[in-house]
Protein backbone atom coordinates (compact mmCIF):
# COMPACT_ATOMS: atom_id res chain seq x y z
CA UNK A 1 0.00 0.00 0.00
CA UNK A 2 1.21 3.86 -0.84
CA UNK A 3 0.99 5.40 2.30
CA UNK A 4 -1.02 8.93 1.76
CA UNK A 5 -1.31 7.97 -1.69
CA UNK A 6 -2.65 11.29 -3.60
CA UNK A 7 -5.25 9.61 -5.85
CA UNK A 8 -6.90 12.88 -6.69
CA UNK A 9 -4.29 16.15 -7.53
CA UNK A 10 -5.78 19.57 -6.17
CA UNK A 11 -6.03 20.34 -9.88
CA UNK A 12 -8.87 19.53 -12.03
CA UNK A 13 -8.14 18.81 -15.91
CA UNK A 14 -9.09 22.55 -17.05
CA UNK A 15 -7.32 23.90 -14.04
CA UNK A 16 -4.02 21.83 -15.22
CA UNK A 17 -4.28 23.04 -18.63
CA UNK A 18 -4.19 26.47 -16.68
CA UNK A 19 -1.48 25.28 -14.24
CA UNK A 20 0.47 24.33 -17.33
CA UNK A 21 0.13 27.95 -18.59
CA UNK A 22 0.97 29.23 -15.74
CA UNK A 23 4.23 27.37 -15.02
CA UNK A 24 5.73 28.32 -19.07
CA UNK A 25 4.86 32.00 -17.61
CA UNK A 26 6.66 32.24 -14.88
CA UNK A 27 9.31 29.74 -16.40
CA UNK A 28 9.79 32.05 -19.15
CA UNK A 29 9.52 35.24 -17.17
CA UNK A 30 12.91 33.71 -15.21
CA UNK A 31 14.61 33.07 -17.79
CA UNK A 32 14.35 36.41 -19.77
CA UNK A 33 15.99 37.92 -16.55
CA UNK A 34 19.48 36.88 -18.26
CA UNK A 35 21.60 39.27 -15.40
CA UNK A 36 19.87 37.88 -12.53
CA UNK A 37 20.99 39.14 -9.08
CA UNK A 38 22.40 36.64 -6.72
CA UNK A 39 18.86 35.54 -4.55
CA UNK A 40 18.80 36.90 -1.33
CA UNK A 41 18.48 35.83 1.94
CA UNK A 42 15.01 33.62 2.07
CA UNK A 43 12.68 35.55 3.75
CA UNK A 44 10.94 34.28 6.85
CA UNK A 45 8.07 32.01 6.86
CA UNK A 46 4.30 33.90 6.55
CA UNK A 47 2.30 33.90 9.27
CA UNK A 48 -1.06 30.89 8.11
CA UNK A 49 -3.72 33.48 8.04
CA UNK A 50 -1.85 36.30 6.40
CA UNK A 51 -4.53 37.11 3.42
CA UNK A 52 -2.94 36.85 0.08
CA UNK A 53 -6.07 37.23 -1.94
CA UNK A 54 -10.28 37.43 -2.30
CA UNK A 55 -12.47 35.98 -4.79
CA UNK A 56 -15.71 37.15 -4.11
CA UNK A 57 -15.19 38.08 -0.81
CA UNK A 58 -13.61 35.20 0.06
CA UNK A 59 -10.19 34.79 2.02
CA UNK A 60 -7.76 33.12 0.19
CA UNK A 61 -4.72 32.81 3.01
CA UNK A 62 -1.11 31.81 3.45
CA UNK A 63 -2.40 28.68 4.79
CA UNK A 64 -4.59 27.97 1.49
CA UNK A 65 -1.43 28.13 -0.66
CA UNK A 66 0.65 26.47 1.52
CA UNK A 67 -2.00 23.46 1.34
CA UNK A 68 -2.45 23.73 -2.23
CA UNK A 69 1.28 23.68 -3.11
CA UNK A 70 1.64 20.49 -1.24
CA UNK A 71 -1.35 19.05 -3.34
CA UNK A 72 -0.51 20.60 -7.15
CA UNK A 73 0.91 18.68 -9.76
CA UNK A 74 4.29 17.63 -9.46
CA UNK A 75 5.62 19.50 -12.53
CA UNK A 76 3.95 22.88 -10.45
CA UNK A 77 5.38 21.26 -6.82
CA UNK A 78 9.03 21.58 -8.40
CA UNK A 79 9.00 24.97 -9.09
CA UNK A 80 11.00 28.13 -7.15
CA UNK A 81 8.92 28.90 -3.93
CA UNK A 82 8.08 32.26 -4.46
CA UNK A 83 6.71 30.69 -8.85
CA UNK A 84 4.86 27.92 -6.48
CA UNK A 85 3.07 30.56 -4.35
CA UNK A 86 2.17 31.92 -7.67
CA UNK A 87 0.81 29.09 -9.79
CA UNK A 88 -0.81 27.43 -6.42
CA UNK A 89 -2.81 31.25 -6.25
CA UNK A 90 -3.77 30.73 -10.08
CA UNK A 91 -4.70 27.47 -9.11
CA UNK A 92 -7.01 28.42 -6.04
CA UNK A 93 -8.67 30.97 -8.16
CA UNK A 94 -9.76 28.68 -10.76
CA UNK A 95 -11.11 25.96 -8.61
CA UNK A 96 -13.10 28.68 -7.07
CA UNK A 97 -13.98 30.09 -10.14
CA UNK A 98 -15.75 26.62 -11.07
CA UNK A 99 -16.50 26.02 -8.22
CA UNK A 100 -18.81 28.79 -7.55
CA UNK A 101 -20.82 27.65 -11.20
CA UNK A 102 -20.88 23.94 -9.83
CA UNK A 103 -22.69 25.05 -6.76
CA UNK A 104 -25.12 27.22 -8.56
CA UNK A 105 -25.97 24.45 -11.26
CA UNK A 106 -26.59 22.25 -7.95
CA UNK A 107 -23.78 19.71 -8.88
CA UNK A 108 -22.96 19.59 -5.04
CA UNK A 109 -26.38 17.85 -4.45
CA UNK A 110 -26.63 14.84 -6.71
CA UNK A 111 -26.13 11.53 -4.93
CA UNK A 112 -23.05 11.00 -6.81
CA UNK A 113 -21.16 13.89 -5.96
CA UNK A 114 -22.25 13.12 -2.05
CA UNK A 115 -20.95 9.82 -2.17
CA UNK A 116 -17.25 10.86 -3.73
CA UNK A 117 -17.31 13.96 -0.79
CA UNK A 118 -17.86 11.18 2.16
CA UNK A 119 -15.36 8.71 0.88
CA UNK A 120 -12.89 11.87 0.22
CA UNK A 121 -13.61 12.72 3.83
CA UNK A 122 -13.37 9.10 5.03
CA UNK A 123 -9.61 8.87 3.51
CA UNK A 124 -8.29 12.54 4.70
CA UNK A 125 -9.73 11.28 8.37
CA UNK A 126 -8.18 7.91 7.39
CA UNK A 127 -4.73 9.90 6.41
CA UNK A 128 -4.73 12.45 9.16
CA UNK A 129 -4.99 9.60 12.03
CA UNK A 130 -2.56 7.76 10.15
CA UNK A 131 -0.04 10.73 10.68
CA UNK A 132 -0.70 11.36 14.14
CA UNK A 133 -0.62 7.47 15.40
CA UNK A 134 2.20 6.68 13.62
CA UNK A 135 4.48 9.22 11.51
CA UNK A 136 4.36 11.85 14.12
CA UNK A 137 5.57 9.37 17.02
CA UNK A 138 8.40 8.00 15.02
CA UNK A 139 11.64 10.02 16.90
CA UNK A 140 15.27 9.42 15.21
CA UNK A 141 16.21 7.43 17.70
CA UNK A 142 13.49 5.26 17.00
CA UNK A 143 14.92 4.62 13.35
CA UNK A 144 18.36 4.41 14.43
CA UNK A 145 17.28 1.46 16.46
CA UNK A 146 15.44 -0.17 13.45
CA UNK A 147 18.69 0.37 11.88
CA UNK A 148 21.12 -1.37 14.19
CA UNK A 149 18.47 -4.48 14.62
CA UNK A 150 18.82 -4.86 10.55
CA UNK A 151 22.67 -4.48 10.87
CA UNK A 152 22.71 -6.85 13.42
CA UNK A 153 20.76 -9.37 11.79
CA UNK A 154 22.72 -9.40 8.36
CA UNK A 155 24.49 -12.44 7.59
CA UNK A 156 27.83 -12.04 7.79
CA UNK A 157 29.41 -12.24 4.32
CA UNK A 158 33.07 -11.03 2.64
CA UNK A 159 33.68 -9.43 -0.21
CA UNK A 160 36.82 -8.69 -2.41
CA UNK A 161 38.78 -6.03 -4.51
CA UNK A 162 39.59 -6.96 -7.87
CA UNK A 163 40.97 -5.61 -11.88
CA UNK A 164 40.86 -7.89 -14.45
CA UNK A 165 41.83 -7.40 -18.11
CA UNK A 166 38.86 -8.52 -20.34
CA UNK A 167 39.98 -9.62 -24.50
CA UNK A 168 37.91 -11.17 -26.70
CA UNK A 169 39.85 -14.19 -27.57
CA UNK A 170 41.59 -17.13 -24.87
CA UNK A 171 44.74 -16.71 -27.00
CA UNK A 172 44.69 -13.30 -26.52
CA UNK A 173 44.32 -14.15 -22.59
CA UNK A 174 46.62 -16.33 -22.72
CA UNK A 175 49.37 -14.40 -23.81
CA UNK A 176 48.43 -11.67 -21.71
CA UNK A 177 49.27 -14.18 -18.67
CA UNK A 178 52.47 -14.94 -20.24
CA UNK A 179 53.49 -11.20 -19.92
CA UNK A 180 52.17 -11.50 -16.45
CA UNK A 181 54.63 -13.92 -15.53
CA UNK A 182 57.53 -12.68 -16.70
CA UNK A 183 57.30 -9.82 -14.34
CA UNK A 184 55.05 -7.16 -16.61
CA UNK A 185 52.55 -4.36 -14.82
CA UNK A 186 49.24 -5.90 -14.40
CA UNK A 187 47.63 -2.14 -14.11
CA UNK A 188 49.74 -0.89 -17.55
CA UNK A 189 48.35 -4.08 -19.68
CA UNK A 190 44.93 -3.37 -18.02
CA UNK A 191 44.78 -0.11 -19.63
CA UNK A 192 46.84 -0.93 -23.17
CA UNK A 193 44.86 -3.82 -23.39
CA UNK A 194 41.68 -4.43 -21.62
CA UNK A 195 38.31 -3.55 -23.62
CA UNK A 196 36.32 -2.98 -20.25
CA UNK A 197 35.31 0.22 -19.65
CA UNK A 198 37.52 -0.03 -15.59
CA UNK A 199 40.61 0.13 -18.44
CA UNK A 200 41.29 3.62 -17.59
CA UNK A 201 41.29 2.87 -13.92
CA UNK A 202 44.23 -0.24 -14.85
CA UNK A 203 41.27 -2.56 -14.46
CA UNK A 204 40.31 -1.57 -11.13
CA UNK A 205 36.67 -2.86 -10.44
CA UNK A 206 36.58 -1.79 -6.09
CA UNK A 207 35.17 -4.00 -3.94
CA UNK A 208 31.69 -6.20 -4.79
CA UNK A 209 29.94 -8.36 -3.37
CA UNK A 210 28.12 -12.13 -3.35
CA UNK A 211 25.62 -11.86 -6.56
CA UNK A 212 27.17 -8.28 -8.06
CA UNK A 213 28.85 -10.31 -10.53
CA UNK A 214 28.21 -13.13 -13.45
CA UNK A 215 28.99 -16.49 -11.45
CA UNK A 216 32.26 -17.37 -13.72
CA UNK A 217 33.71 -14.18 -12.49
CA UNK A 218 32.76 -14.09 -8.75
CA UNK A 219 33.71 -17.77 -8.51
CA UNK A 220 37.09 -17.41 -9.87
CA UNK A 221 38.03 -14.44 -8.02
CA UNK A 222 36.99 -15.58 -4.88
CA UNK A 223 39.11 -18.26 -5.25
CA UNK A 224 42.42 -16.53 -5.40
CA UNK A 225 44.86 -15.49 -3.09
CA UNK A 226 45.62 -11.93 -2.21
CA UNK A 227 47.93 -10.49 -4.99
CA UNK A 228 47.57 -13.29 -6.71
CA UNK A 229 46.45 -13.20 -10.55
CA UNK A 230 44.55 -16.07 -12.89
CA UNK A 231 46.25 -18.62 -14.55
CA UNK A 232 43.85 -19.74 -16.84
CA UNK A 233 41.93 -17.03 -18.77
CA UNK A 234 38.07 -17.21 -17.07
CA UNK A 235 35.65 -17.23 -20.01
CA UNK A 236 31.78 -15.10 -19.38
CA UNK A 237 29.41 -13.71 -21.77
CA UNK A 238 31.59 -10.66 -22.17
CA UNK A 239 34.67 -12.61 -23.25
CA UNK A 240 38.11 -13.43 -21.29
CA UNK A 241 39.53 -12.24 -18.40
CA UNK A 242 42.61 -12.08 -16.45
CA UNK A 243 41.78 -11.33 -13.22
CA UNK A 244 43.71 -10.11 -10.25
CA UNK A 245 42.50 -9.90 -6.62
CA UNK A 246 43.52 -6.97 -4.57
CA UNK A 247 41.83 -7.53 -1.28
CA UNK A 248 39.29 -9.32 0.83
CA UNK A 249 37.29 -7.77 3.77
CA UNK A 250 34.19 -8.57 5.44
CA UNK A 251 31.22 -7.03 4.11
CA UNK A 252 30.59 -2.89 5.40
CA UNK A 253 27.23 -2.56 5.92
CA UNK A 254 25.43 1.03 4.80
CA UNK A 255 26.16 4.07 6.61
CA UNK A 256 22.89 5.30 8.26
CA UNK A 257 22.89 8.57 6.69
CA UNK A 258 22.56 6.45 3.40
CA UNK A 259 19.77 4.30 3.87
CA UNK A 260 18.10 6.06 7.14
CA UNK A 261 14.99 7.03 5.02
CA UNK A 262 14.35 3.47 3.91
CA UNK A 263 14.76 2.63 7.56
CA UNK A 264 11.98 5.17 8.53
CA UNK A 265 9.58 3.79 5.56
CA UNK A 266 10.44 0.10 7.29
CA UNK A 267 9.54 1.57 10.25
CA UNK A 268 6.31 3.05 8.86
CA UNK A 269 5.29 0.34 7.02
CA UNK A 270 5.38 -2.00 9.99
CA UNK A 271 3.73 0.25 11.97
CA UNK A 272 0.90 0.86 9.89
CA UNK A 273 0.35 -2.58 9.64
CA UNK A 274 0.20 -3.24 13.75
CA UNK A 275 -2.40 -0.66 13.71
CA UNK A 276 -4.45 -1.39 10.78
CA UNK A 277 -4.61 -5.41 12.37
CA UNK A 278 -5.44 -3.82 15.82
CA UNK A 279 -8.10 -1.42 14.52
CA UNK A 280 -9.71 -4.10 12.19
CA UNK A 281 -10.67 -5.99 14.79
CA UNK A 282 -13.01 -3.70 15.94
CA UNK A 283 -15.38 -3.73 13.05
CA UNK A 284 -18.25 -6.07 12.27
CA UNK A 285 -17.57 -7.05 8.21
CA UNK A 286 -20.16 -8.87 6.14
CA UNK A 287 -19.37 -10.01 3.24
CA UNK A 288 -22.29 -10.19 0.72
CA UNK A 289 -20.39 -12.55 -1.57
CA UNK A 290 -18.00 -15.51 -0.11
CA UNK A 291 -15.82 -15.16 -2.95
CA UNK A 292 -15.07 -11.53 -1.74
CA UNK A 293 -14.45 -12.90 1.70
CA UNK A 294 -11.98 -15.10 0.72
CA UNK A 295 -10.06 -12.89 -1.40
CA UNK A 296 -9.43 -10.24 0.76
CA UNK A 297 -8.18 -12.13 3.71
CA UNK A 298 -6.04 -14.12 1.04
CA UNK A 299 -5.40 -10.33 0.02
CA UNK A 300 -4.38 -9.36 3.94
CA UNK A 301 -3.26 -12.29 5.21
CA UNK A 302 -0.66 -11.57 8.20
CA UNK A 303 -2.80 -8.63 8.70
CA UNK A 304 -5.36 -10.08 10.02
Amino acid sequence: MKLLRKTISLMTVATFLAGVSTVAMVQNSALAQDATPAPAAKAAPLDPTTVIATVNGNKITQKDLDQASADLDPQISQLPEEQRRVAALAAIIDIKAFAVKAEADKLDQTADFKSRMAFLKERALHNEYFKQQVIDKITDADVRARYDKEIAAMPATNEVRARHILVKTKEEAEAIIKQLDGGASFEDIAKEKSTDGSAAQGGDLGYFGQGQMVPEFEKAANELEIGKYSKTPVQTQFGFHVIKLEDKRAKQPPAFDQVKDQVKSMLIRDRYTDLIKQERTSLKIVYADPEVEKAFKAATEGQQ
